[in-house]
């Protein structure tokens, strides 16, 4: 049985209390072996990351439970399996982002795959993060419109983000978390970030398209408490680099101040 973890979920909270920004690194099995993730978490070591999160849209291969070994045999930072399929539950990993596809009209990733997992989730000592999971349009297709078989939301609609993040919150929702899906053309607007920050007092995650430094300060800024990365650290793995010096500079300033 392996160690006590810290509850991940107060430790965000608590985070997000104290104006204290995190960084996430999305991790596909799909994109990666053994030698790049070795190579990223050689980077992590030097440059902070505060979550890995590990899944995808698809996820076609079987490794996902020796990378997420590879991880914790070689990395203290928390490990979040980020599901988009019932199947995907394997590996040692610390908890588990447990989505609900808030932004589609989808019944099977609102509550069906969560049925199928239920047992497994509860046999599993998992952590459970209950979050709902808002798809933004970027711009273009992407997988997880594709897979998931709904309509993204409007890039210019930051009312309906809102109201959709408000009723899971309502719904007793722990996350919000906005994504503009894996390789998206845009991030989602600081707008959109800005009036569901106004509109739920739950930790936010904002992902999708967050390939500069100047985008990630911009979603900081709007209110996002957790910014995610992964298909540009995939293809440039020296951008850890600059979005950890992003977060960690945000960090400093708003310590300075209070």
């Amino acid at each position: 049985m392996r160690p006590p973890t810290p509850l991940l979920y107060d430790a965000l909270r608590t985070r997000q209390q104290q104006g204290r920004k995190a960084l996430a690194v999305l991790l596909d099995p799909d994109n990666l072996n053994e030698n790049s993730l070795l190579h990223l978490l050689r980077l992590s070591q030097a440059h902070a990351v505060d979550y890995f999160f590990v899944g995808g849209s698809l996820v076609q291969s079987t490794h996902q439970a020796a990378l997420i070994a590879l991880i914790k045999e070689h990395s203290t930072v928390p490990v979040l399996l980020f599901p988009s399929h019932s199947l995907h539950l394997d590996g040692p990993a610390d908890g588990v982002l447990l989505l609900s596809l808030i932004s589609g009209r989808n019944p099977d990733f609102l509550i069906g795959q969560h049925v199928v997992a239920a047992p497994r989730l509860q046999a599993s000592g998992l952590q459970l993060l209950p979050t709902g999971y808002m798809l933004v349009d970027s711009g273009r297709p992407t997988t997880a419109s594709y897979m998931s078989g709904t309509l993204p939301l409007p890039h210019n609609k930051p009312g309906i983000a809102a109201c959709t993040a408000l009723a899971g919150e309502q719904l007793g929702l722990k996350l919000i978390y906005l994504d503009g899906g894996s390789g998206a053309q845009n991030p989602v607007s600081a707008a959109m970030i800005r009036a569901v920050r106004e509109a739920v007092a739950t930790p936010l995650i904002v992902g999708g398209g967050l390939n500069t430094g100047e985008k990630v300060y911009a979603a900081l800024a709007a209110g996002a408490d957790v910014v995610v990365v992964g298909n540009h650290i995939e293809a440039e793995p020296a951008f850890l680099a600059e979005v950890a010096g992003v977060v960690a500079s945000f960090n400093a300033v708003t310590a300075a101040m209070a």
